[in-house]
């Protein structure tokens, strides 16, 4: 009977996770059958399949998992909230530097563009050099940023720090999922992924206090110190508990050189040949101290300017089109829209609000959000679930049933909230109809980017800056000069009609991927596109 030599396991008393789970031929598609000696999640058998290594971050503790995803989920939300909480600030900063309305709002709309296309830098960046020492090095640019915004007494200058700031921070949107990628199992994604999108969702919020802010001594700057402490206080937490997680998984992933092995479609192992592997000898956990190096694993074979241009080929994958519209849409319609048209309606009359309440709007929002957190784990649940009645097969559209609600009450959403606009109609239309679109967008932010991880996995990095890109883009063209959009059509034709319709036309391919995504990723995987991205697979051997 073969025999696995793993070193020095025993002495170090720990559990490794084992799993004999692989991907079929097509991506998306996983077996997860469970072989006797497998460690399971929801009954099925763990993937990726980890190193027998400490080290690998599949294998890490519970704590430092849930501590790398806490501060990632907390950098998400303060860098959201820099970037889209100053909207109550947009008459202001028109009055004080003289400047109209539109070319005001254009200081969340540019800096807006570059947290998206930081990602060109930062992604490839983090690729070859490592998560950690980009993740640091991005949050002293945000740092510096705000600083400068702090002090900024001239437009130019405030856009500078602005989109300096915005360009620190932009990674934050990537860097989440790749983590989730690079520690969490496949089962444990879509929750997890779900809690990073809470966070950023969660951002609205800051309009609320950043309206507050204005009648104070600092006025709009109080805004800026406020963020300025909690980016420096949020540095520290990562310095120290967020550790390099890009893995070379191959190095230790040990293969069973004998005829005997599990095999997870047979219901019992047939030895055919006696062999002992020796398998290369499990590494001591790094200590406390060595996960706190500030530099990462520089990898030598990642081709920095290949993974620029290689990420615009994402924008022809069908699903990673979907991630980039969906978010576009829903950050410039929440993010952007929102923002400009609310301070402007709420302090005019009939309503008469006072300057310190225009920033109360994101509340609908919130309310939106936090009704539809609790239903974070269901696409995770329900893949599970019909992955059971699949005989263990794991089909990426599994996940897709739990946004069909959404995909109507989102676009309703804004339908009420453009006739409350247009028409002049109680106030309370205004958060009701934002935490329609909130509630239902809260599912397609989460779900669909799981889905297209599941779905096309040649290189889930390059796939992010094409999203990250891509998004920002949408969410500009959507936001850019919406005002003299609004005063020339009207609330109604601009925002129910206009963006209701396209939030629509986009929330239903969820049906052409629930009945074809399938067929979809089969092709994808026959074709030069396929063909091309799988080229640089070797480039994450931990990304699966």
């Amino acid at each position: 009977m073969a025999t696995k030599v793993v070193g020095n396991a025993k002495e170090q008393n720990v559990h490794l996770v084992h799993s004999h789970a692989h991907e079929e031929g097509l991506p998306g598609t996983v077996n997860v059958k469970a072989a006797e000696g497998d460690d399971t999640g929801y009954g099925q058998a763990l993937y990726p399949v980890p190193a027998e290594d400490p080290n690998d971050p599949l294998q890490w503790s519970k704590f430092r998992k849930m501590m790398i995803l806490v501060v990632v989920c907390l950098y998400s939300f303060l860098g959201n909230s820099a970037l889209l909480g100053v909207g109550p600030y947009i008459t202001l900063w028109s009055q004080v530097f003289q400047v109209s309305p539109a070319d005001a709002s254009a200081l969340v709309s540019y800096p807006n563009l570059a947290y998206g296309f930081g990602s060109l830098l930062l992604v490839p960046l983090y690729l070859k050099i490592g998560r950690r020492p980009v993740m640091l090095g991005s949050m002293i640019a945000f740092i510096a940023g705000l600083a400068g915004c702090s002090r900024a007494n001239s437009y130019a200058g405030l856009m500078t720090a602005r989109v300096i700031h915005s360009f620190g921070a932009g990674v934050c949107e990537a860097l989440p999922v790749q983590l989730v990628n690079d520690i969490f199992f496949l089962h444990e994604r879509g929750k997890r992924i779900g809690y990073y999108t809470f966070a950023m969702c969660m951002a609205a919020l800051s309009t609320i206090p950043a309206a507050y802010m204005l009648p104070t001594r600092y006025s709009w700057r109080l805004f800026f110190y406020v963020n300025l402490a909690l980016a420096g206080a949020l540095f520290i937490l990562a310095f120290f508990f967020v550790e390099e997680s890009s893995y070379d998984r191959e190095t230790y992933i040990v293969r069973d050189s004998s005829s005997e092995r599990s095999d997870v479609n047979a219901r019992e192992v047939k030895p055919v040949s006696s062999t002992v592997e020796q398998a290369r000898a499990i590494p001591a956990r790094k200590t406390f101290l060595e996960t706190l190096q500030p530099w990462g694993r520089i990898d030598h074979s990642v081709p920095f300017f290949t993974l620029i241009w290689r990420s615009f080929t994402y924008f022809l994958v069908p699903q990673v089109l979907w991630v980039i519209t969906t978010f576009g849409i829903i950050i410039g319609l929440g993010g952007l829209a929102f923002n400009f048209v609310f301070p402007i309606k709420i302090m005019a009359p009939p309503y008469n609000w006072p300057e310190s309440s225009s920033g109360v709007n994101s509340v609908g929002s919130i309310a939106g959000f936090v009704l539809a957190v609790p239903f974070t784990p269901t696409s995770d649940r329900l893949a599970a679930y019909l992955t059971r009645r699949n005989n263990g097969i794991r089909e990426a559209e599994m996940r897709l049933g739990v946004m069909l609600p959404a995909m109507i009450i989102a676009p309703i959403g804004l339908v009420v909230y453009g006739l409350t606009a247009e028409l002049n109609l109680h106030w309370i239309g205004y958060f009701f109809g934002s935490g329609l679109a909130s509630w239902g967008g809260y599912f397609f932010y989460c779900f669909t980017l799981a889905y297209a991880v599941d779905s096309y996995n040649s290189n889930t990095s390059e796939m992010l800056i094409a999203m990250n890109v891509g998004k920002q883009a949408v969410s500009f063209g959507l936001g850019y000069k919406v005002l003299d959009w609004v005063m020339q059509s009207g609330y109604a034709v601009v925002i129910a009609g206009g963006f209701g319709g396209i939030f629509l036309v986009n929330n239903l391919f969820l049906i052409v991927f629930m009945i074809w995504g399938k067929s979809i990723r089969r092709y994808m995987a026959t074709s030069w596109l396929s063909k091309l991205h799988g080229r640089g697979r070797q480039l994450e051997g931990q990304v699966v």
